[in-house]
């Protein structure tokens, strides 16, 4: 149960976390209207817009972007001035055991974890779609680029291959569809081009020819044009940078299960869900770092705590990038590149802890 302290803790580190989590979105969002107030000004962008379509959803992407930092920021201020105010040798004396101090302060790490959980999986991805259509609304930005040489499952035994798509007009050249039984080839088609027709939703395939097998039997046929349904839209071609953060959890699920399907290279997507899953938790490590740091007086008073604290924050920042070009290149799994940090770190705090437990 909690009592009286662990709500006076809670409230510390929560009002401390928030503050700051406020202040750093202002600060970001100043300096994102210096940079782009051209633009809007440029463009006559209705101040509605700019207000609810674009900032109203910047917030969300900031405060989840340094949760892990300012939670370590907020734990290693608050707690290093009620070290230095005398509360917690007040509050060991009373009876109150290490381990015991250190649960408001997981409950306070909870509820930023979970918050942090919700907003990276189901509140940032929709509003990062709604920023990129405020850009492309009202800025303006480039066309999706276009695959090539694309070779693809699109269904169990069911291969198609192109040169190349283009995505101004819908057409894939050189297309060819090619189906197994049993790994067996049983049917071959060959087109010059396939083009998407938008208003019904099926690809028309022209100057065709389909070569069907059948044991030792092969029959060819030819045509100028014919109509079909595939497993596959002008969107799974299109090369849109950062569509990854515009998805959901499910959506993201989905969707590496279906390039998985498809032989697509699914790093970025998985390399995105462990990051998703891996961050919340972090808040738990840097808690307790920060309180093992801070609850006790030493030379350099806060100022100390804070700069090991920053010390900390950013090498732990910088070692994820480390380990996520190790996942791009191949060398570790996903998984793996967005967990070793927090078990390193996790370590770490179970070191701190034992020691200031002492």
């Amino acid at each position: 149960m909690l009592h009286k302290i662990d709500y006076y803790i809670i409230k510390k580190f929560l009002g401390t976390f928030f503050y700051a989590i406020a202040l750093i979105i202002s600060i970001s969002i100043v300096f994102d209207v210096s940079e782009n107030i051209d633009d809007f000004i440029s463009k006559d962008v209705p101040m509605k817009a700019i207000a609810f379509d674009y900032y109203l959803n910047f917030i969300p992407y900031f405060a989840n972007l340094f949760s892990g930092l300012f939670t370590f920021i907020a734990v290693i201020y608050f707690t290093s001035k009620l070290a230095y105010d005398t509360e917690i040798i007040a509050i060991l004396c009373s009876g109150v055991s290490f381990n015991r101090l250190m649960r408001p302060y997981m409950v306070g790490a909870a509820v930023i974890a979970v918050f942090s959980y919700l907003l990276g999986n189901y509140v940032i991805p929709p509003a990062n779609m709604k920023k990129v259509e405020f850009r492309n609304k009202y800025i303006g930005s480039r066309n999706p680029g276009s695959e090539r040489d694309i070779h693809r499952q699109i269904e169990p035994g069911v291969f198609i291959y192109m040169t190349n798509y283009n995505a101004n007009n819908d057409v894939g050249y050189k297309f060819t569809i090619e189906k197994f039984e049993d790994k067996k080839l049983v049917s071959k088609l060959t087109s010059e081009y396939v083009k998407w027709d938008r208003e019904k939703k099926i690809w028309a395939v022209h100057e065709y020819s389909i070569r069907t097998i059948d044991g030792y039997k092969e029959t060819v046929s030819r045509g100028t044009q014919i109509d079909t349904t595939l497993n596959m839209t002008p969107e799974d071609y299109q090369i849109v940078e950062n569509i990854v953060e515009t998805m959901t959890l499910p959506v993201l699920n989905a969707s590496i299960g279906n390039l998985k399907l498809r032989g697509v290279n699914t790093i970025d997507y998985e390399m995105e869900k462990h990051r998703r899953r891996a961050g919340p938790f972090s808040a738990f490590i840097l808690t307790i770092i920060g309180v093992s740091l801070a609850s006790r007086k030493i030379k350099g008073g806060i100022g100390f705590h804070l700069g090991l604290g920053l010390l900390l924050s950013f090498s732990y920042i910088l070692f994820m990038q480390v380990t996520t070009v190790f996942a791009t290149s191949g060398t570790l799994a996903p998984w793996m590149a967005m967990w070793i940090p927090n078990l390193l770190y996790g370590a770490l705090a179970f070191y701190l802890y034992r020691r200031a437990a002492r």
